[in-house]
């Protein structure tokens, strides 16, 4: 890991990009105003990563907000790195043109990271056989746009080991990140070392368990120790692993308190501590049933 100025932390990935560890979610994130509000405190605060996809219905709105806010903080283009996704609904001939209305969406010439948000496509069966067929040919559509230089990233979003190593077995540009569901409940610990092993930096979202575990027994232990709120230890939980984090906060006060995690260190100890008895929770989405 890399440090960039005095707080925010990078990961150098595959193909050379620098990556902030820490980033704006902005998932359920609606509205101009509200988005603005959002983007003005987290770029006030030291982000300098904003995550959205095509099925948040936000891209225009956050381009916006980039484009107003950033010379308020003397900022160009080149100072922040902004992820989009491609929706499941798009997977296979119409990758390509929705890749491109997301860099319209957003006014941009090029995104720093555009995964492919679901190994499904809309509408079929998860079991459906046509599944890795359009996977793989989805991301040979989306090579061809890398390869111009409108992405300058490349990754996927809740796949699993299956569906990584069947990417891995077809490609021409490997994927730089994985995003998925992370959290002491689900530490997916065979798929972030399947990601150590392959040269893939694994990026977590929902680290808080959606909520849930903000009042966990050993989350709030471990927090009253550090002096640190249940959000800033489940945040570090990760970090410490080398795994990325997007949280969403829409309040001035939960960026801030979000963005405040590099100057303490949880103990191996209490890192183990918060994954409790093993028991994985998912909170979100399954893809473990797509073919």
């Amino acid at each position: 890991m890399d440090k960039q100025g005095d707080q925010q932390q990078t990961v150098t990935l595959n193909n050379g990009v620098t990556m902030p560890l820490l980033g704006l979610g902005t998932f359920r994130m609606r509205g101009l105003e509200s988005i603005t509000q959002a983007v003005d405190a987290a770029l006030e605060y030291g982000y300098r990563s904003f995550d959205t996809a095509s099925v948040y219905r936000n891209e225009s709105d956050l381009g916006q907000a980039l484009r107003q806010l950033l010379p308020k903080y003397g900022l160009s283009r080149s100072d922040i790195f902004i992820t989009s996704k491609l929706s499941p609904s798009d997977l296979g001939p119409g990758a390509r043109d929705a890749c491109l209305k997301s860099l319209s969406d957003l006014g941009l010439d090029y995104l720093d990271l555009y995964l492919i948000h679901w190994p499904g496509k809309q509408g079929w069966r998860s079991d459906d056989a046509r599944n890795p067929a359009i996977r793989e040919e989805t991301w040979k559509a989306l090579e061809d746009v890398y390869q111009t230089g409108a992405i300058k990233a490349l990754g996927v979003s809740n796949y699993t080991v299956a569906h990584m190593a069947q990417l891995l077995g077809s490609c021409r540009v490997p994927p730089a990140v994985l995003q998925v569901e992370f959290h002491p409940r689900l530490p997916q610990t065979s798929l972030l070392s399947w990601c150590q092993q392959n040269g893939v930096h694994l990026q977590a979202y929902s680290s808080l368990g959606c909520g849930h575990l903000l009042e966990n027994v050993e989350v709030c232990k471990v927090a009253k120790a550090h002096g640190r709120t249940p959000s800033q230890v489940l945040l570090k939980w990760a970090l410490q692993q080398g795994v990325g984090v997007i949280p969403k906060a829409s309040s001035s006060v939960r960026i801030k308190e979000n963005f405040n995690v590099w100057d303490f260190e949880l103990s191996s100890e209490e890192v183990e501590l918060l994954k409790g008895d093993g028991t994985e929770k998912k909170y979100c989405w399954d893809p473990t049933g797509v073919a």
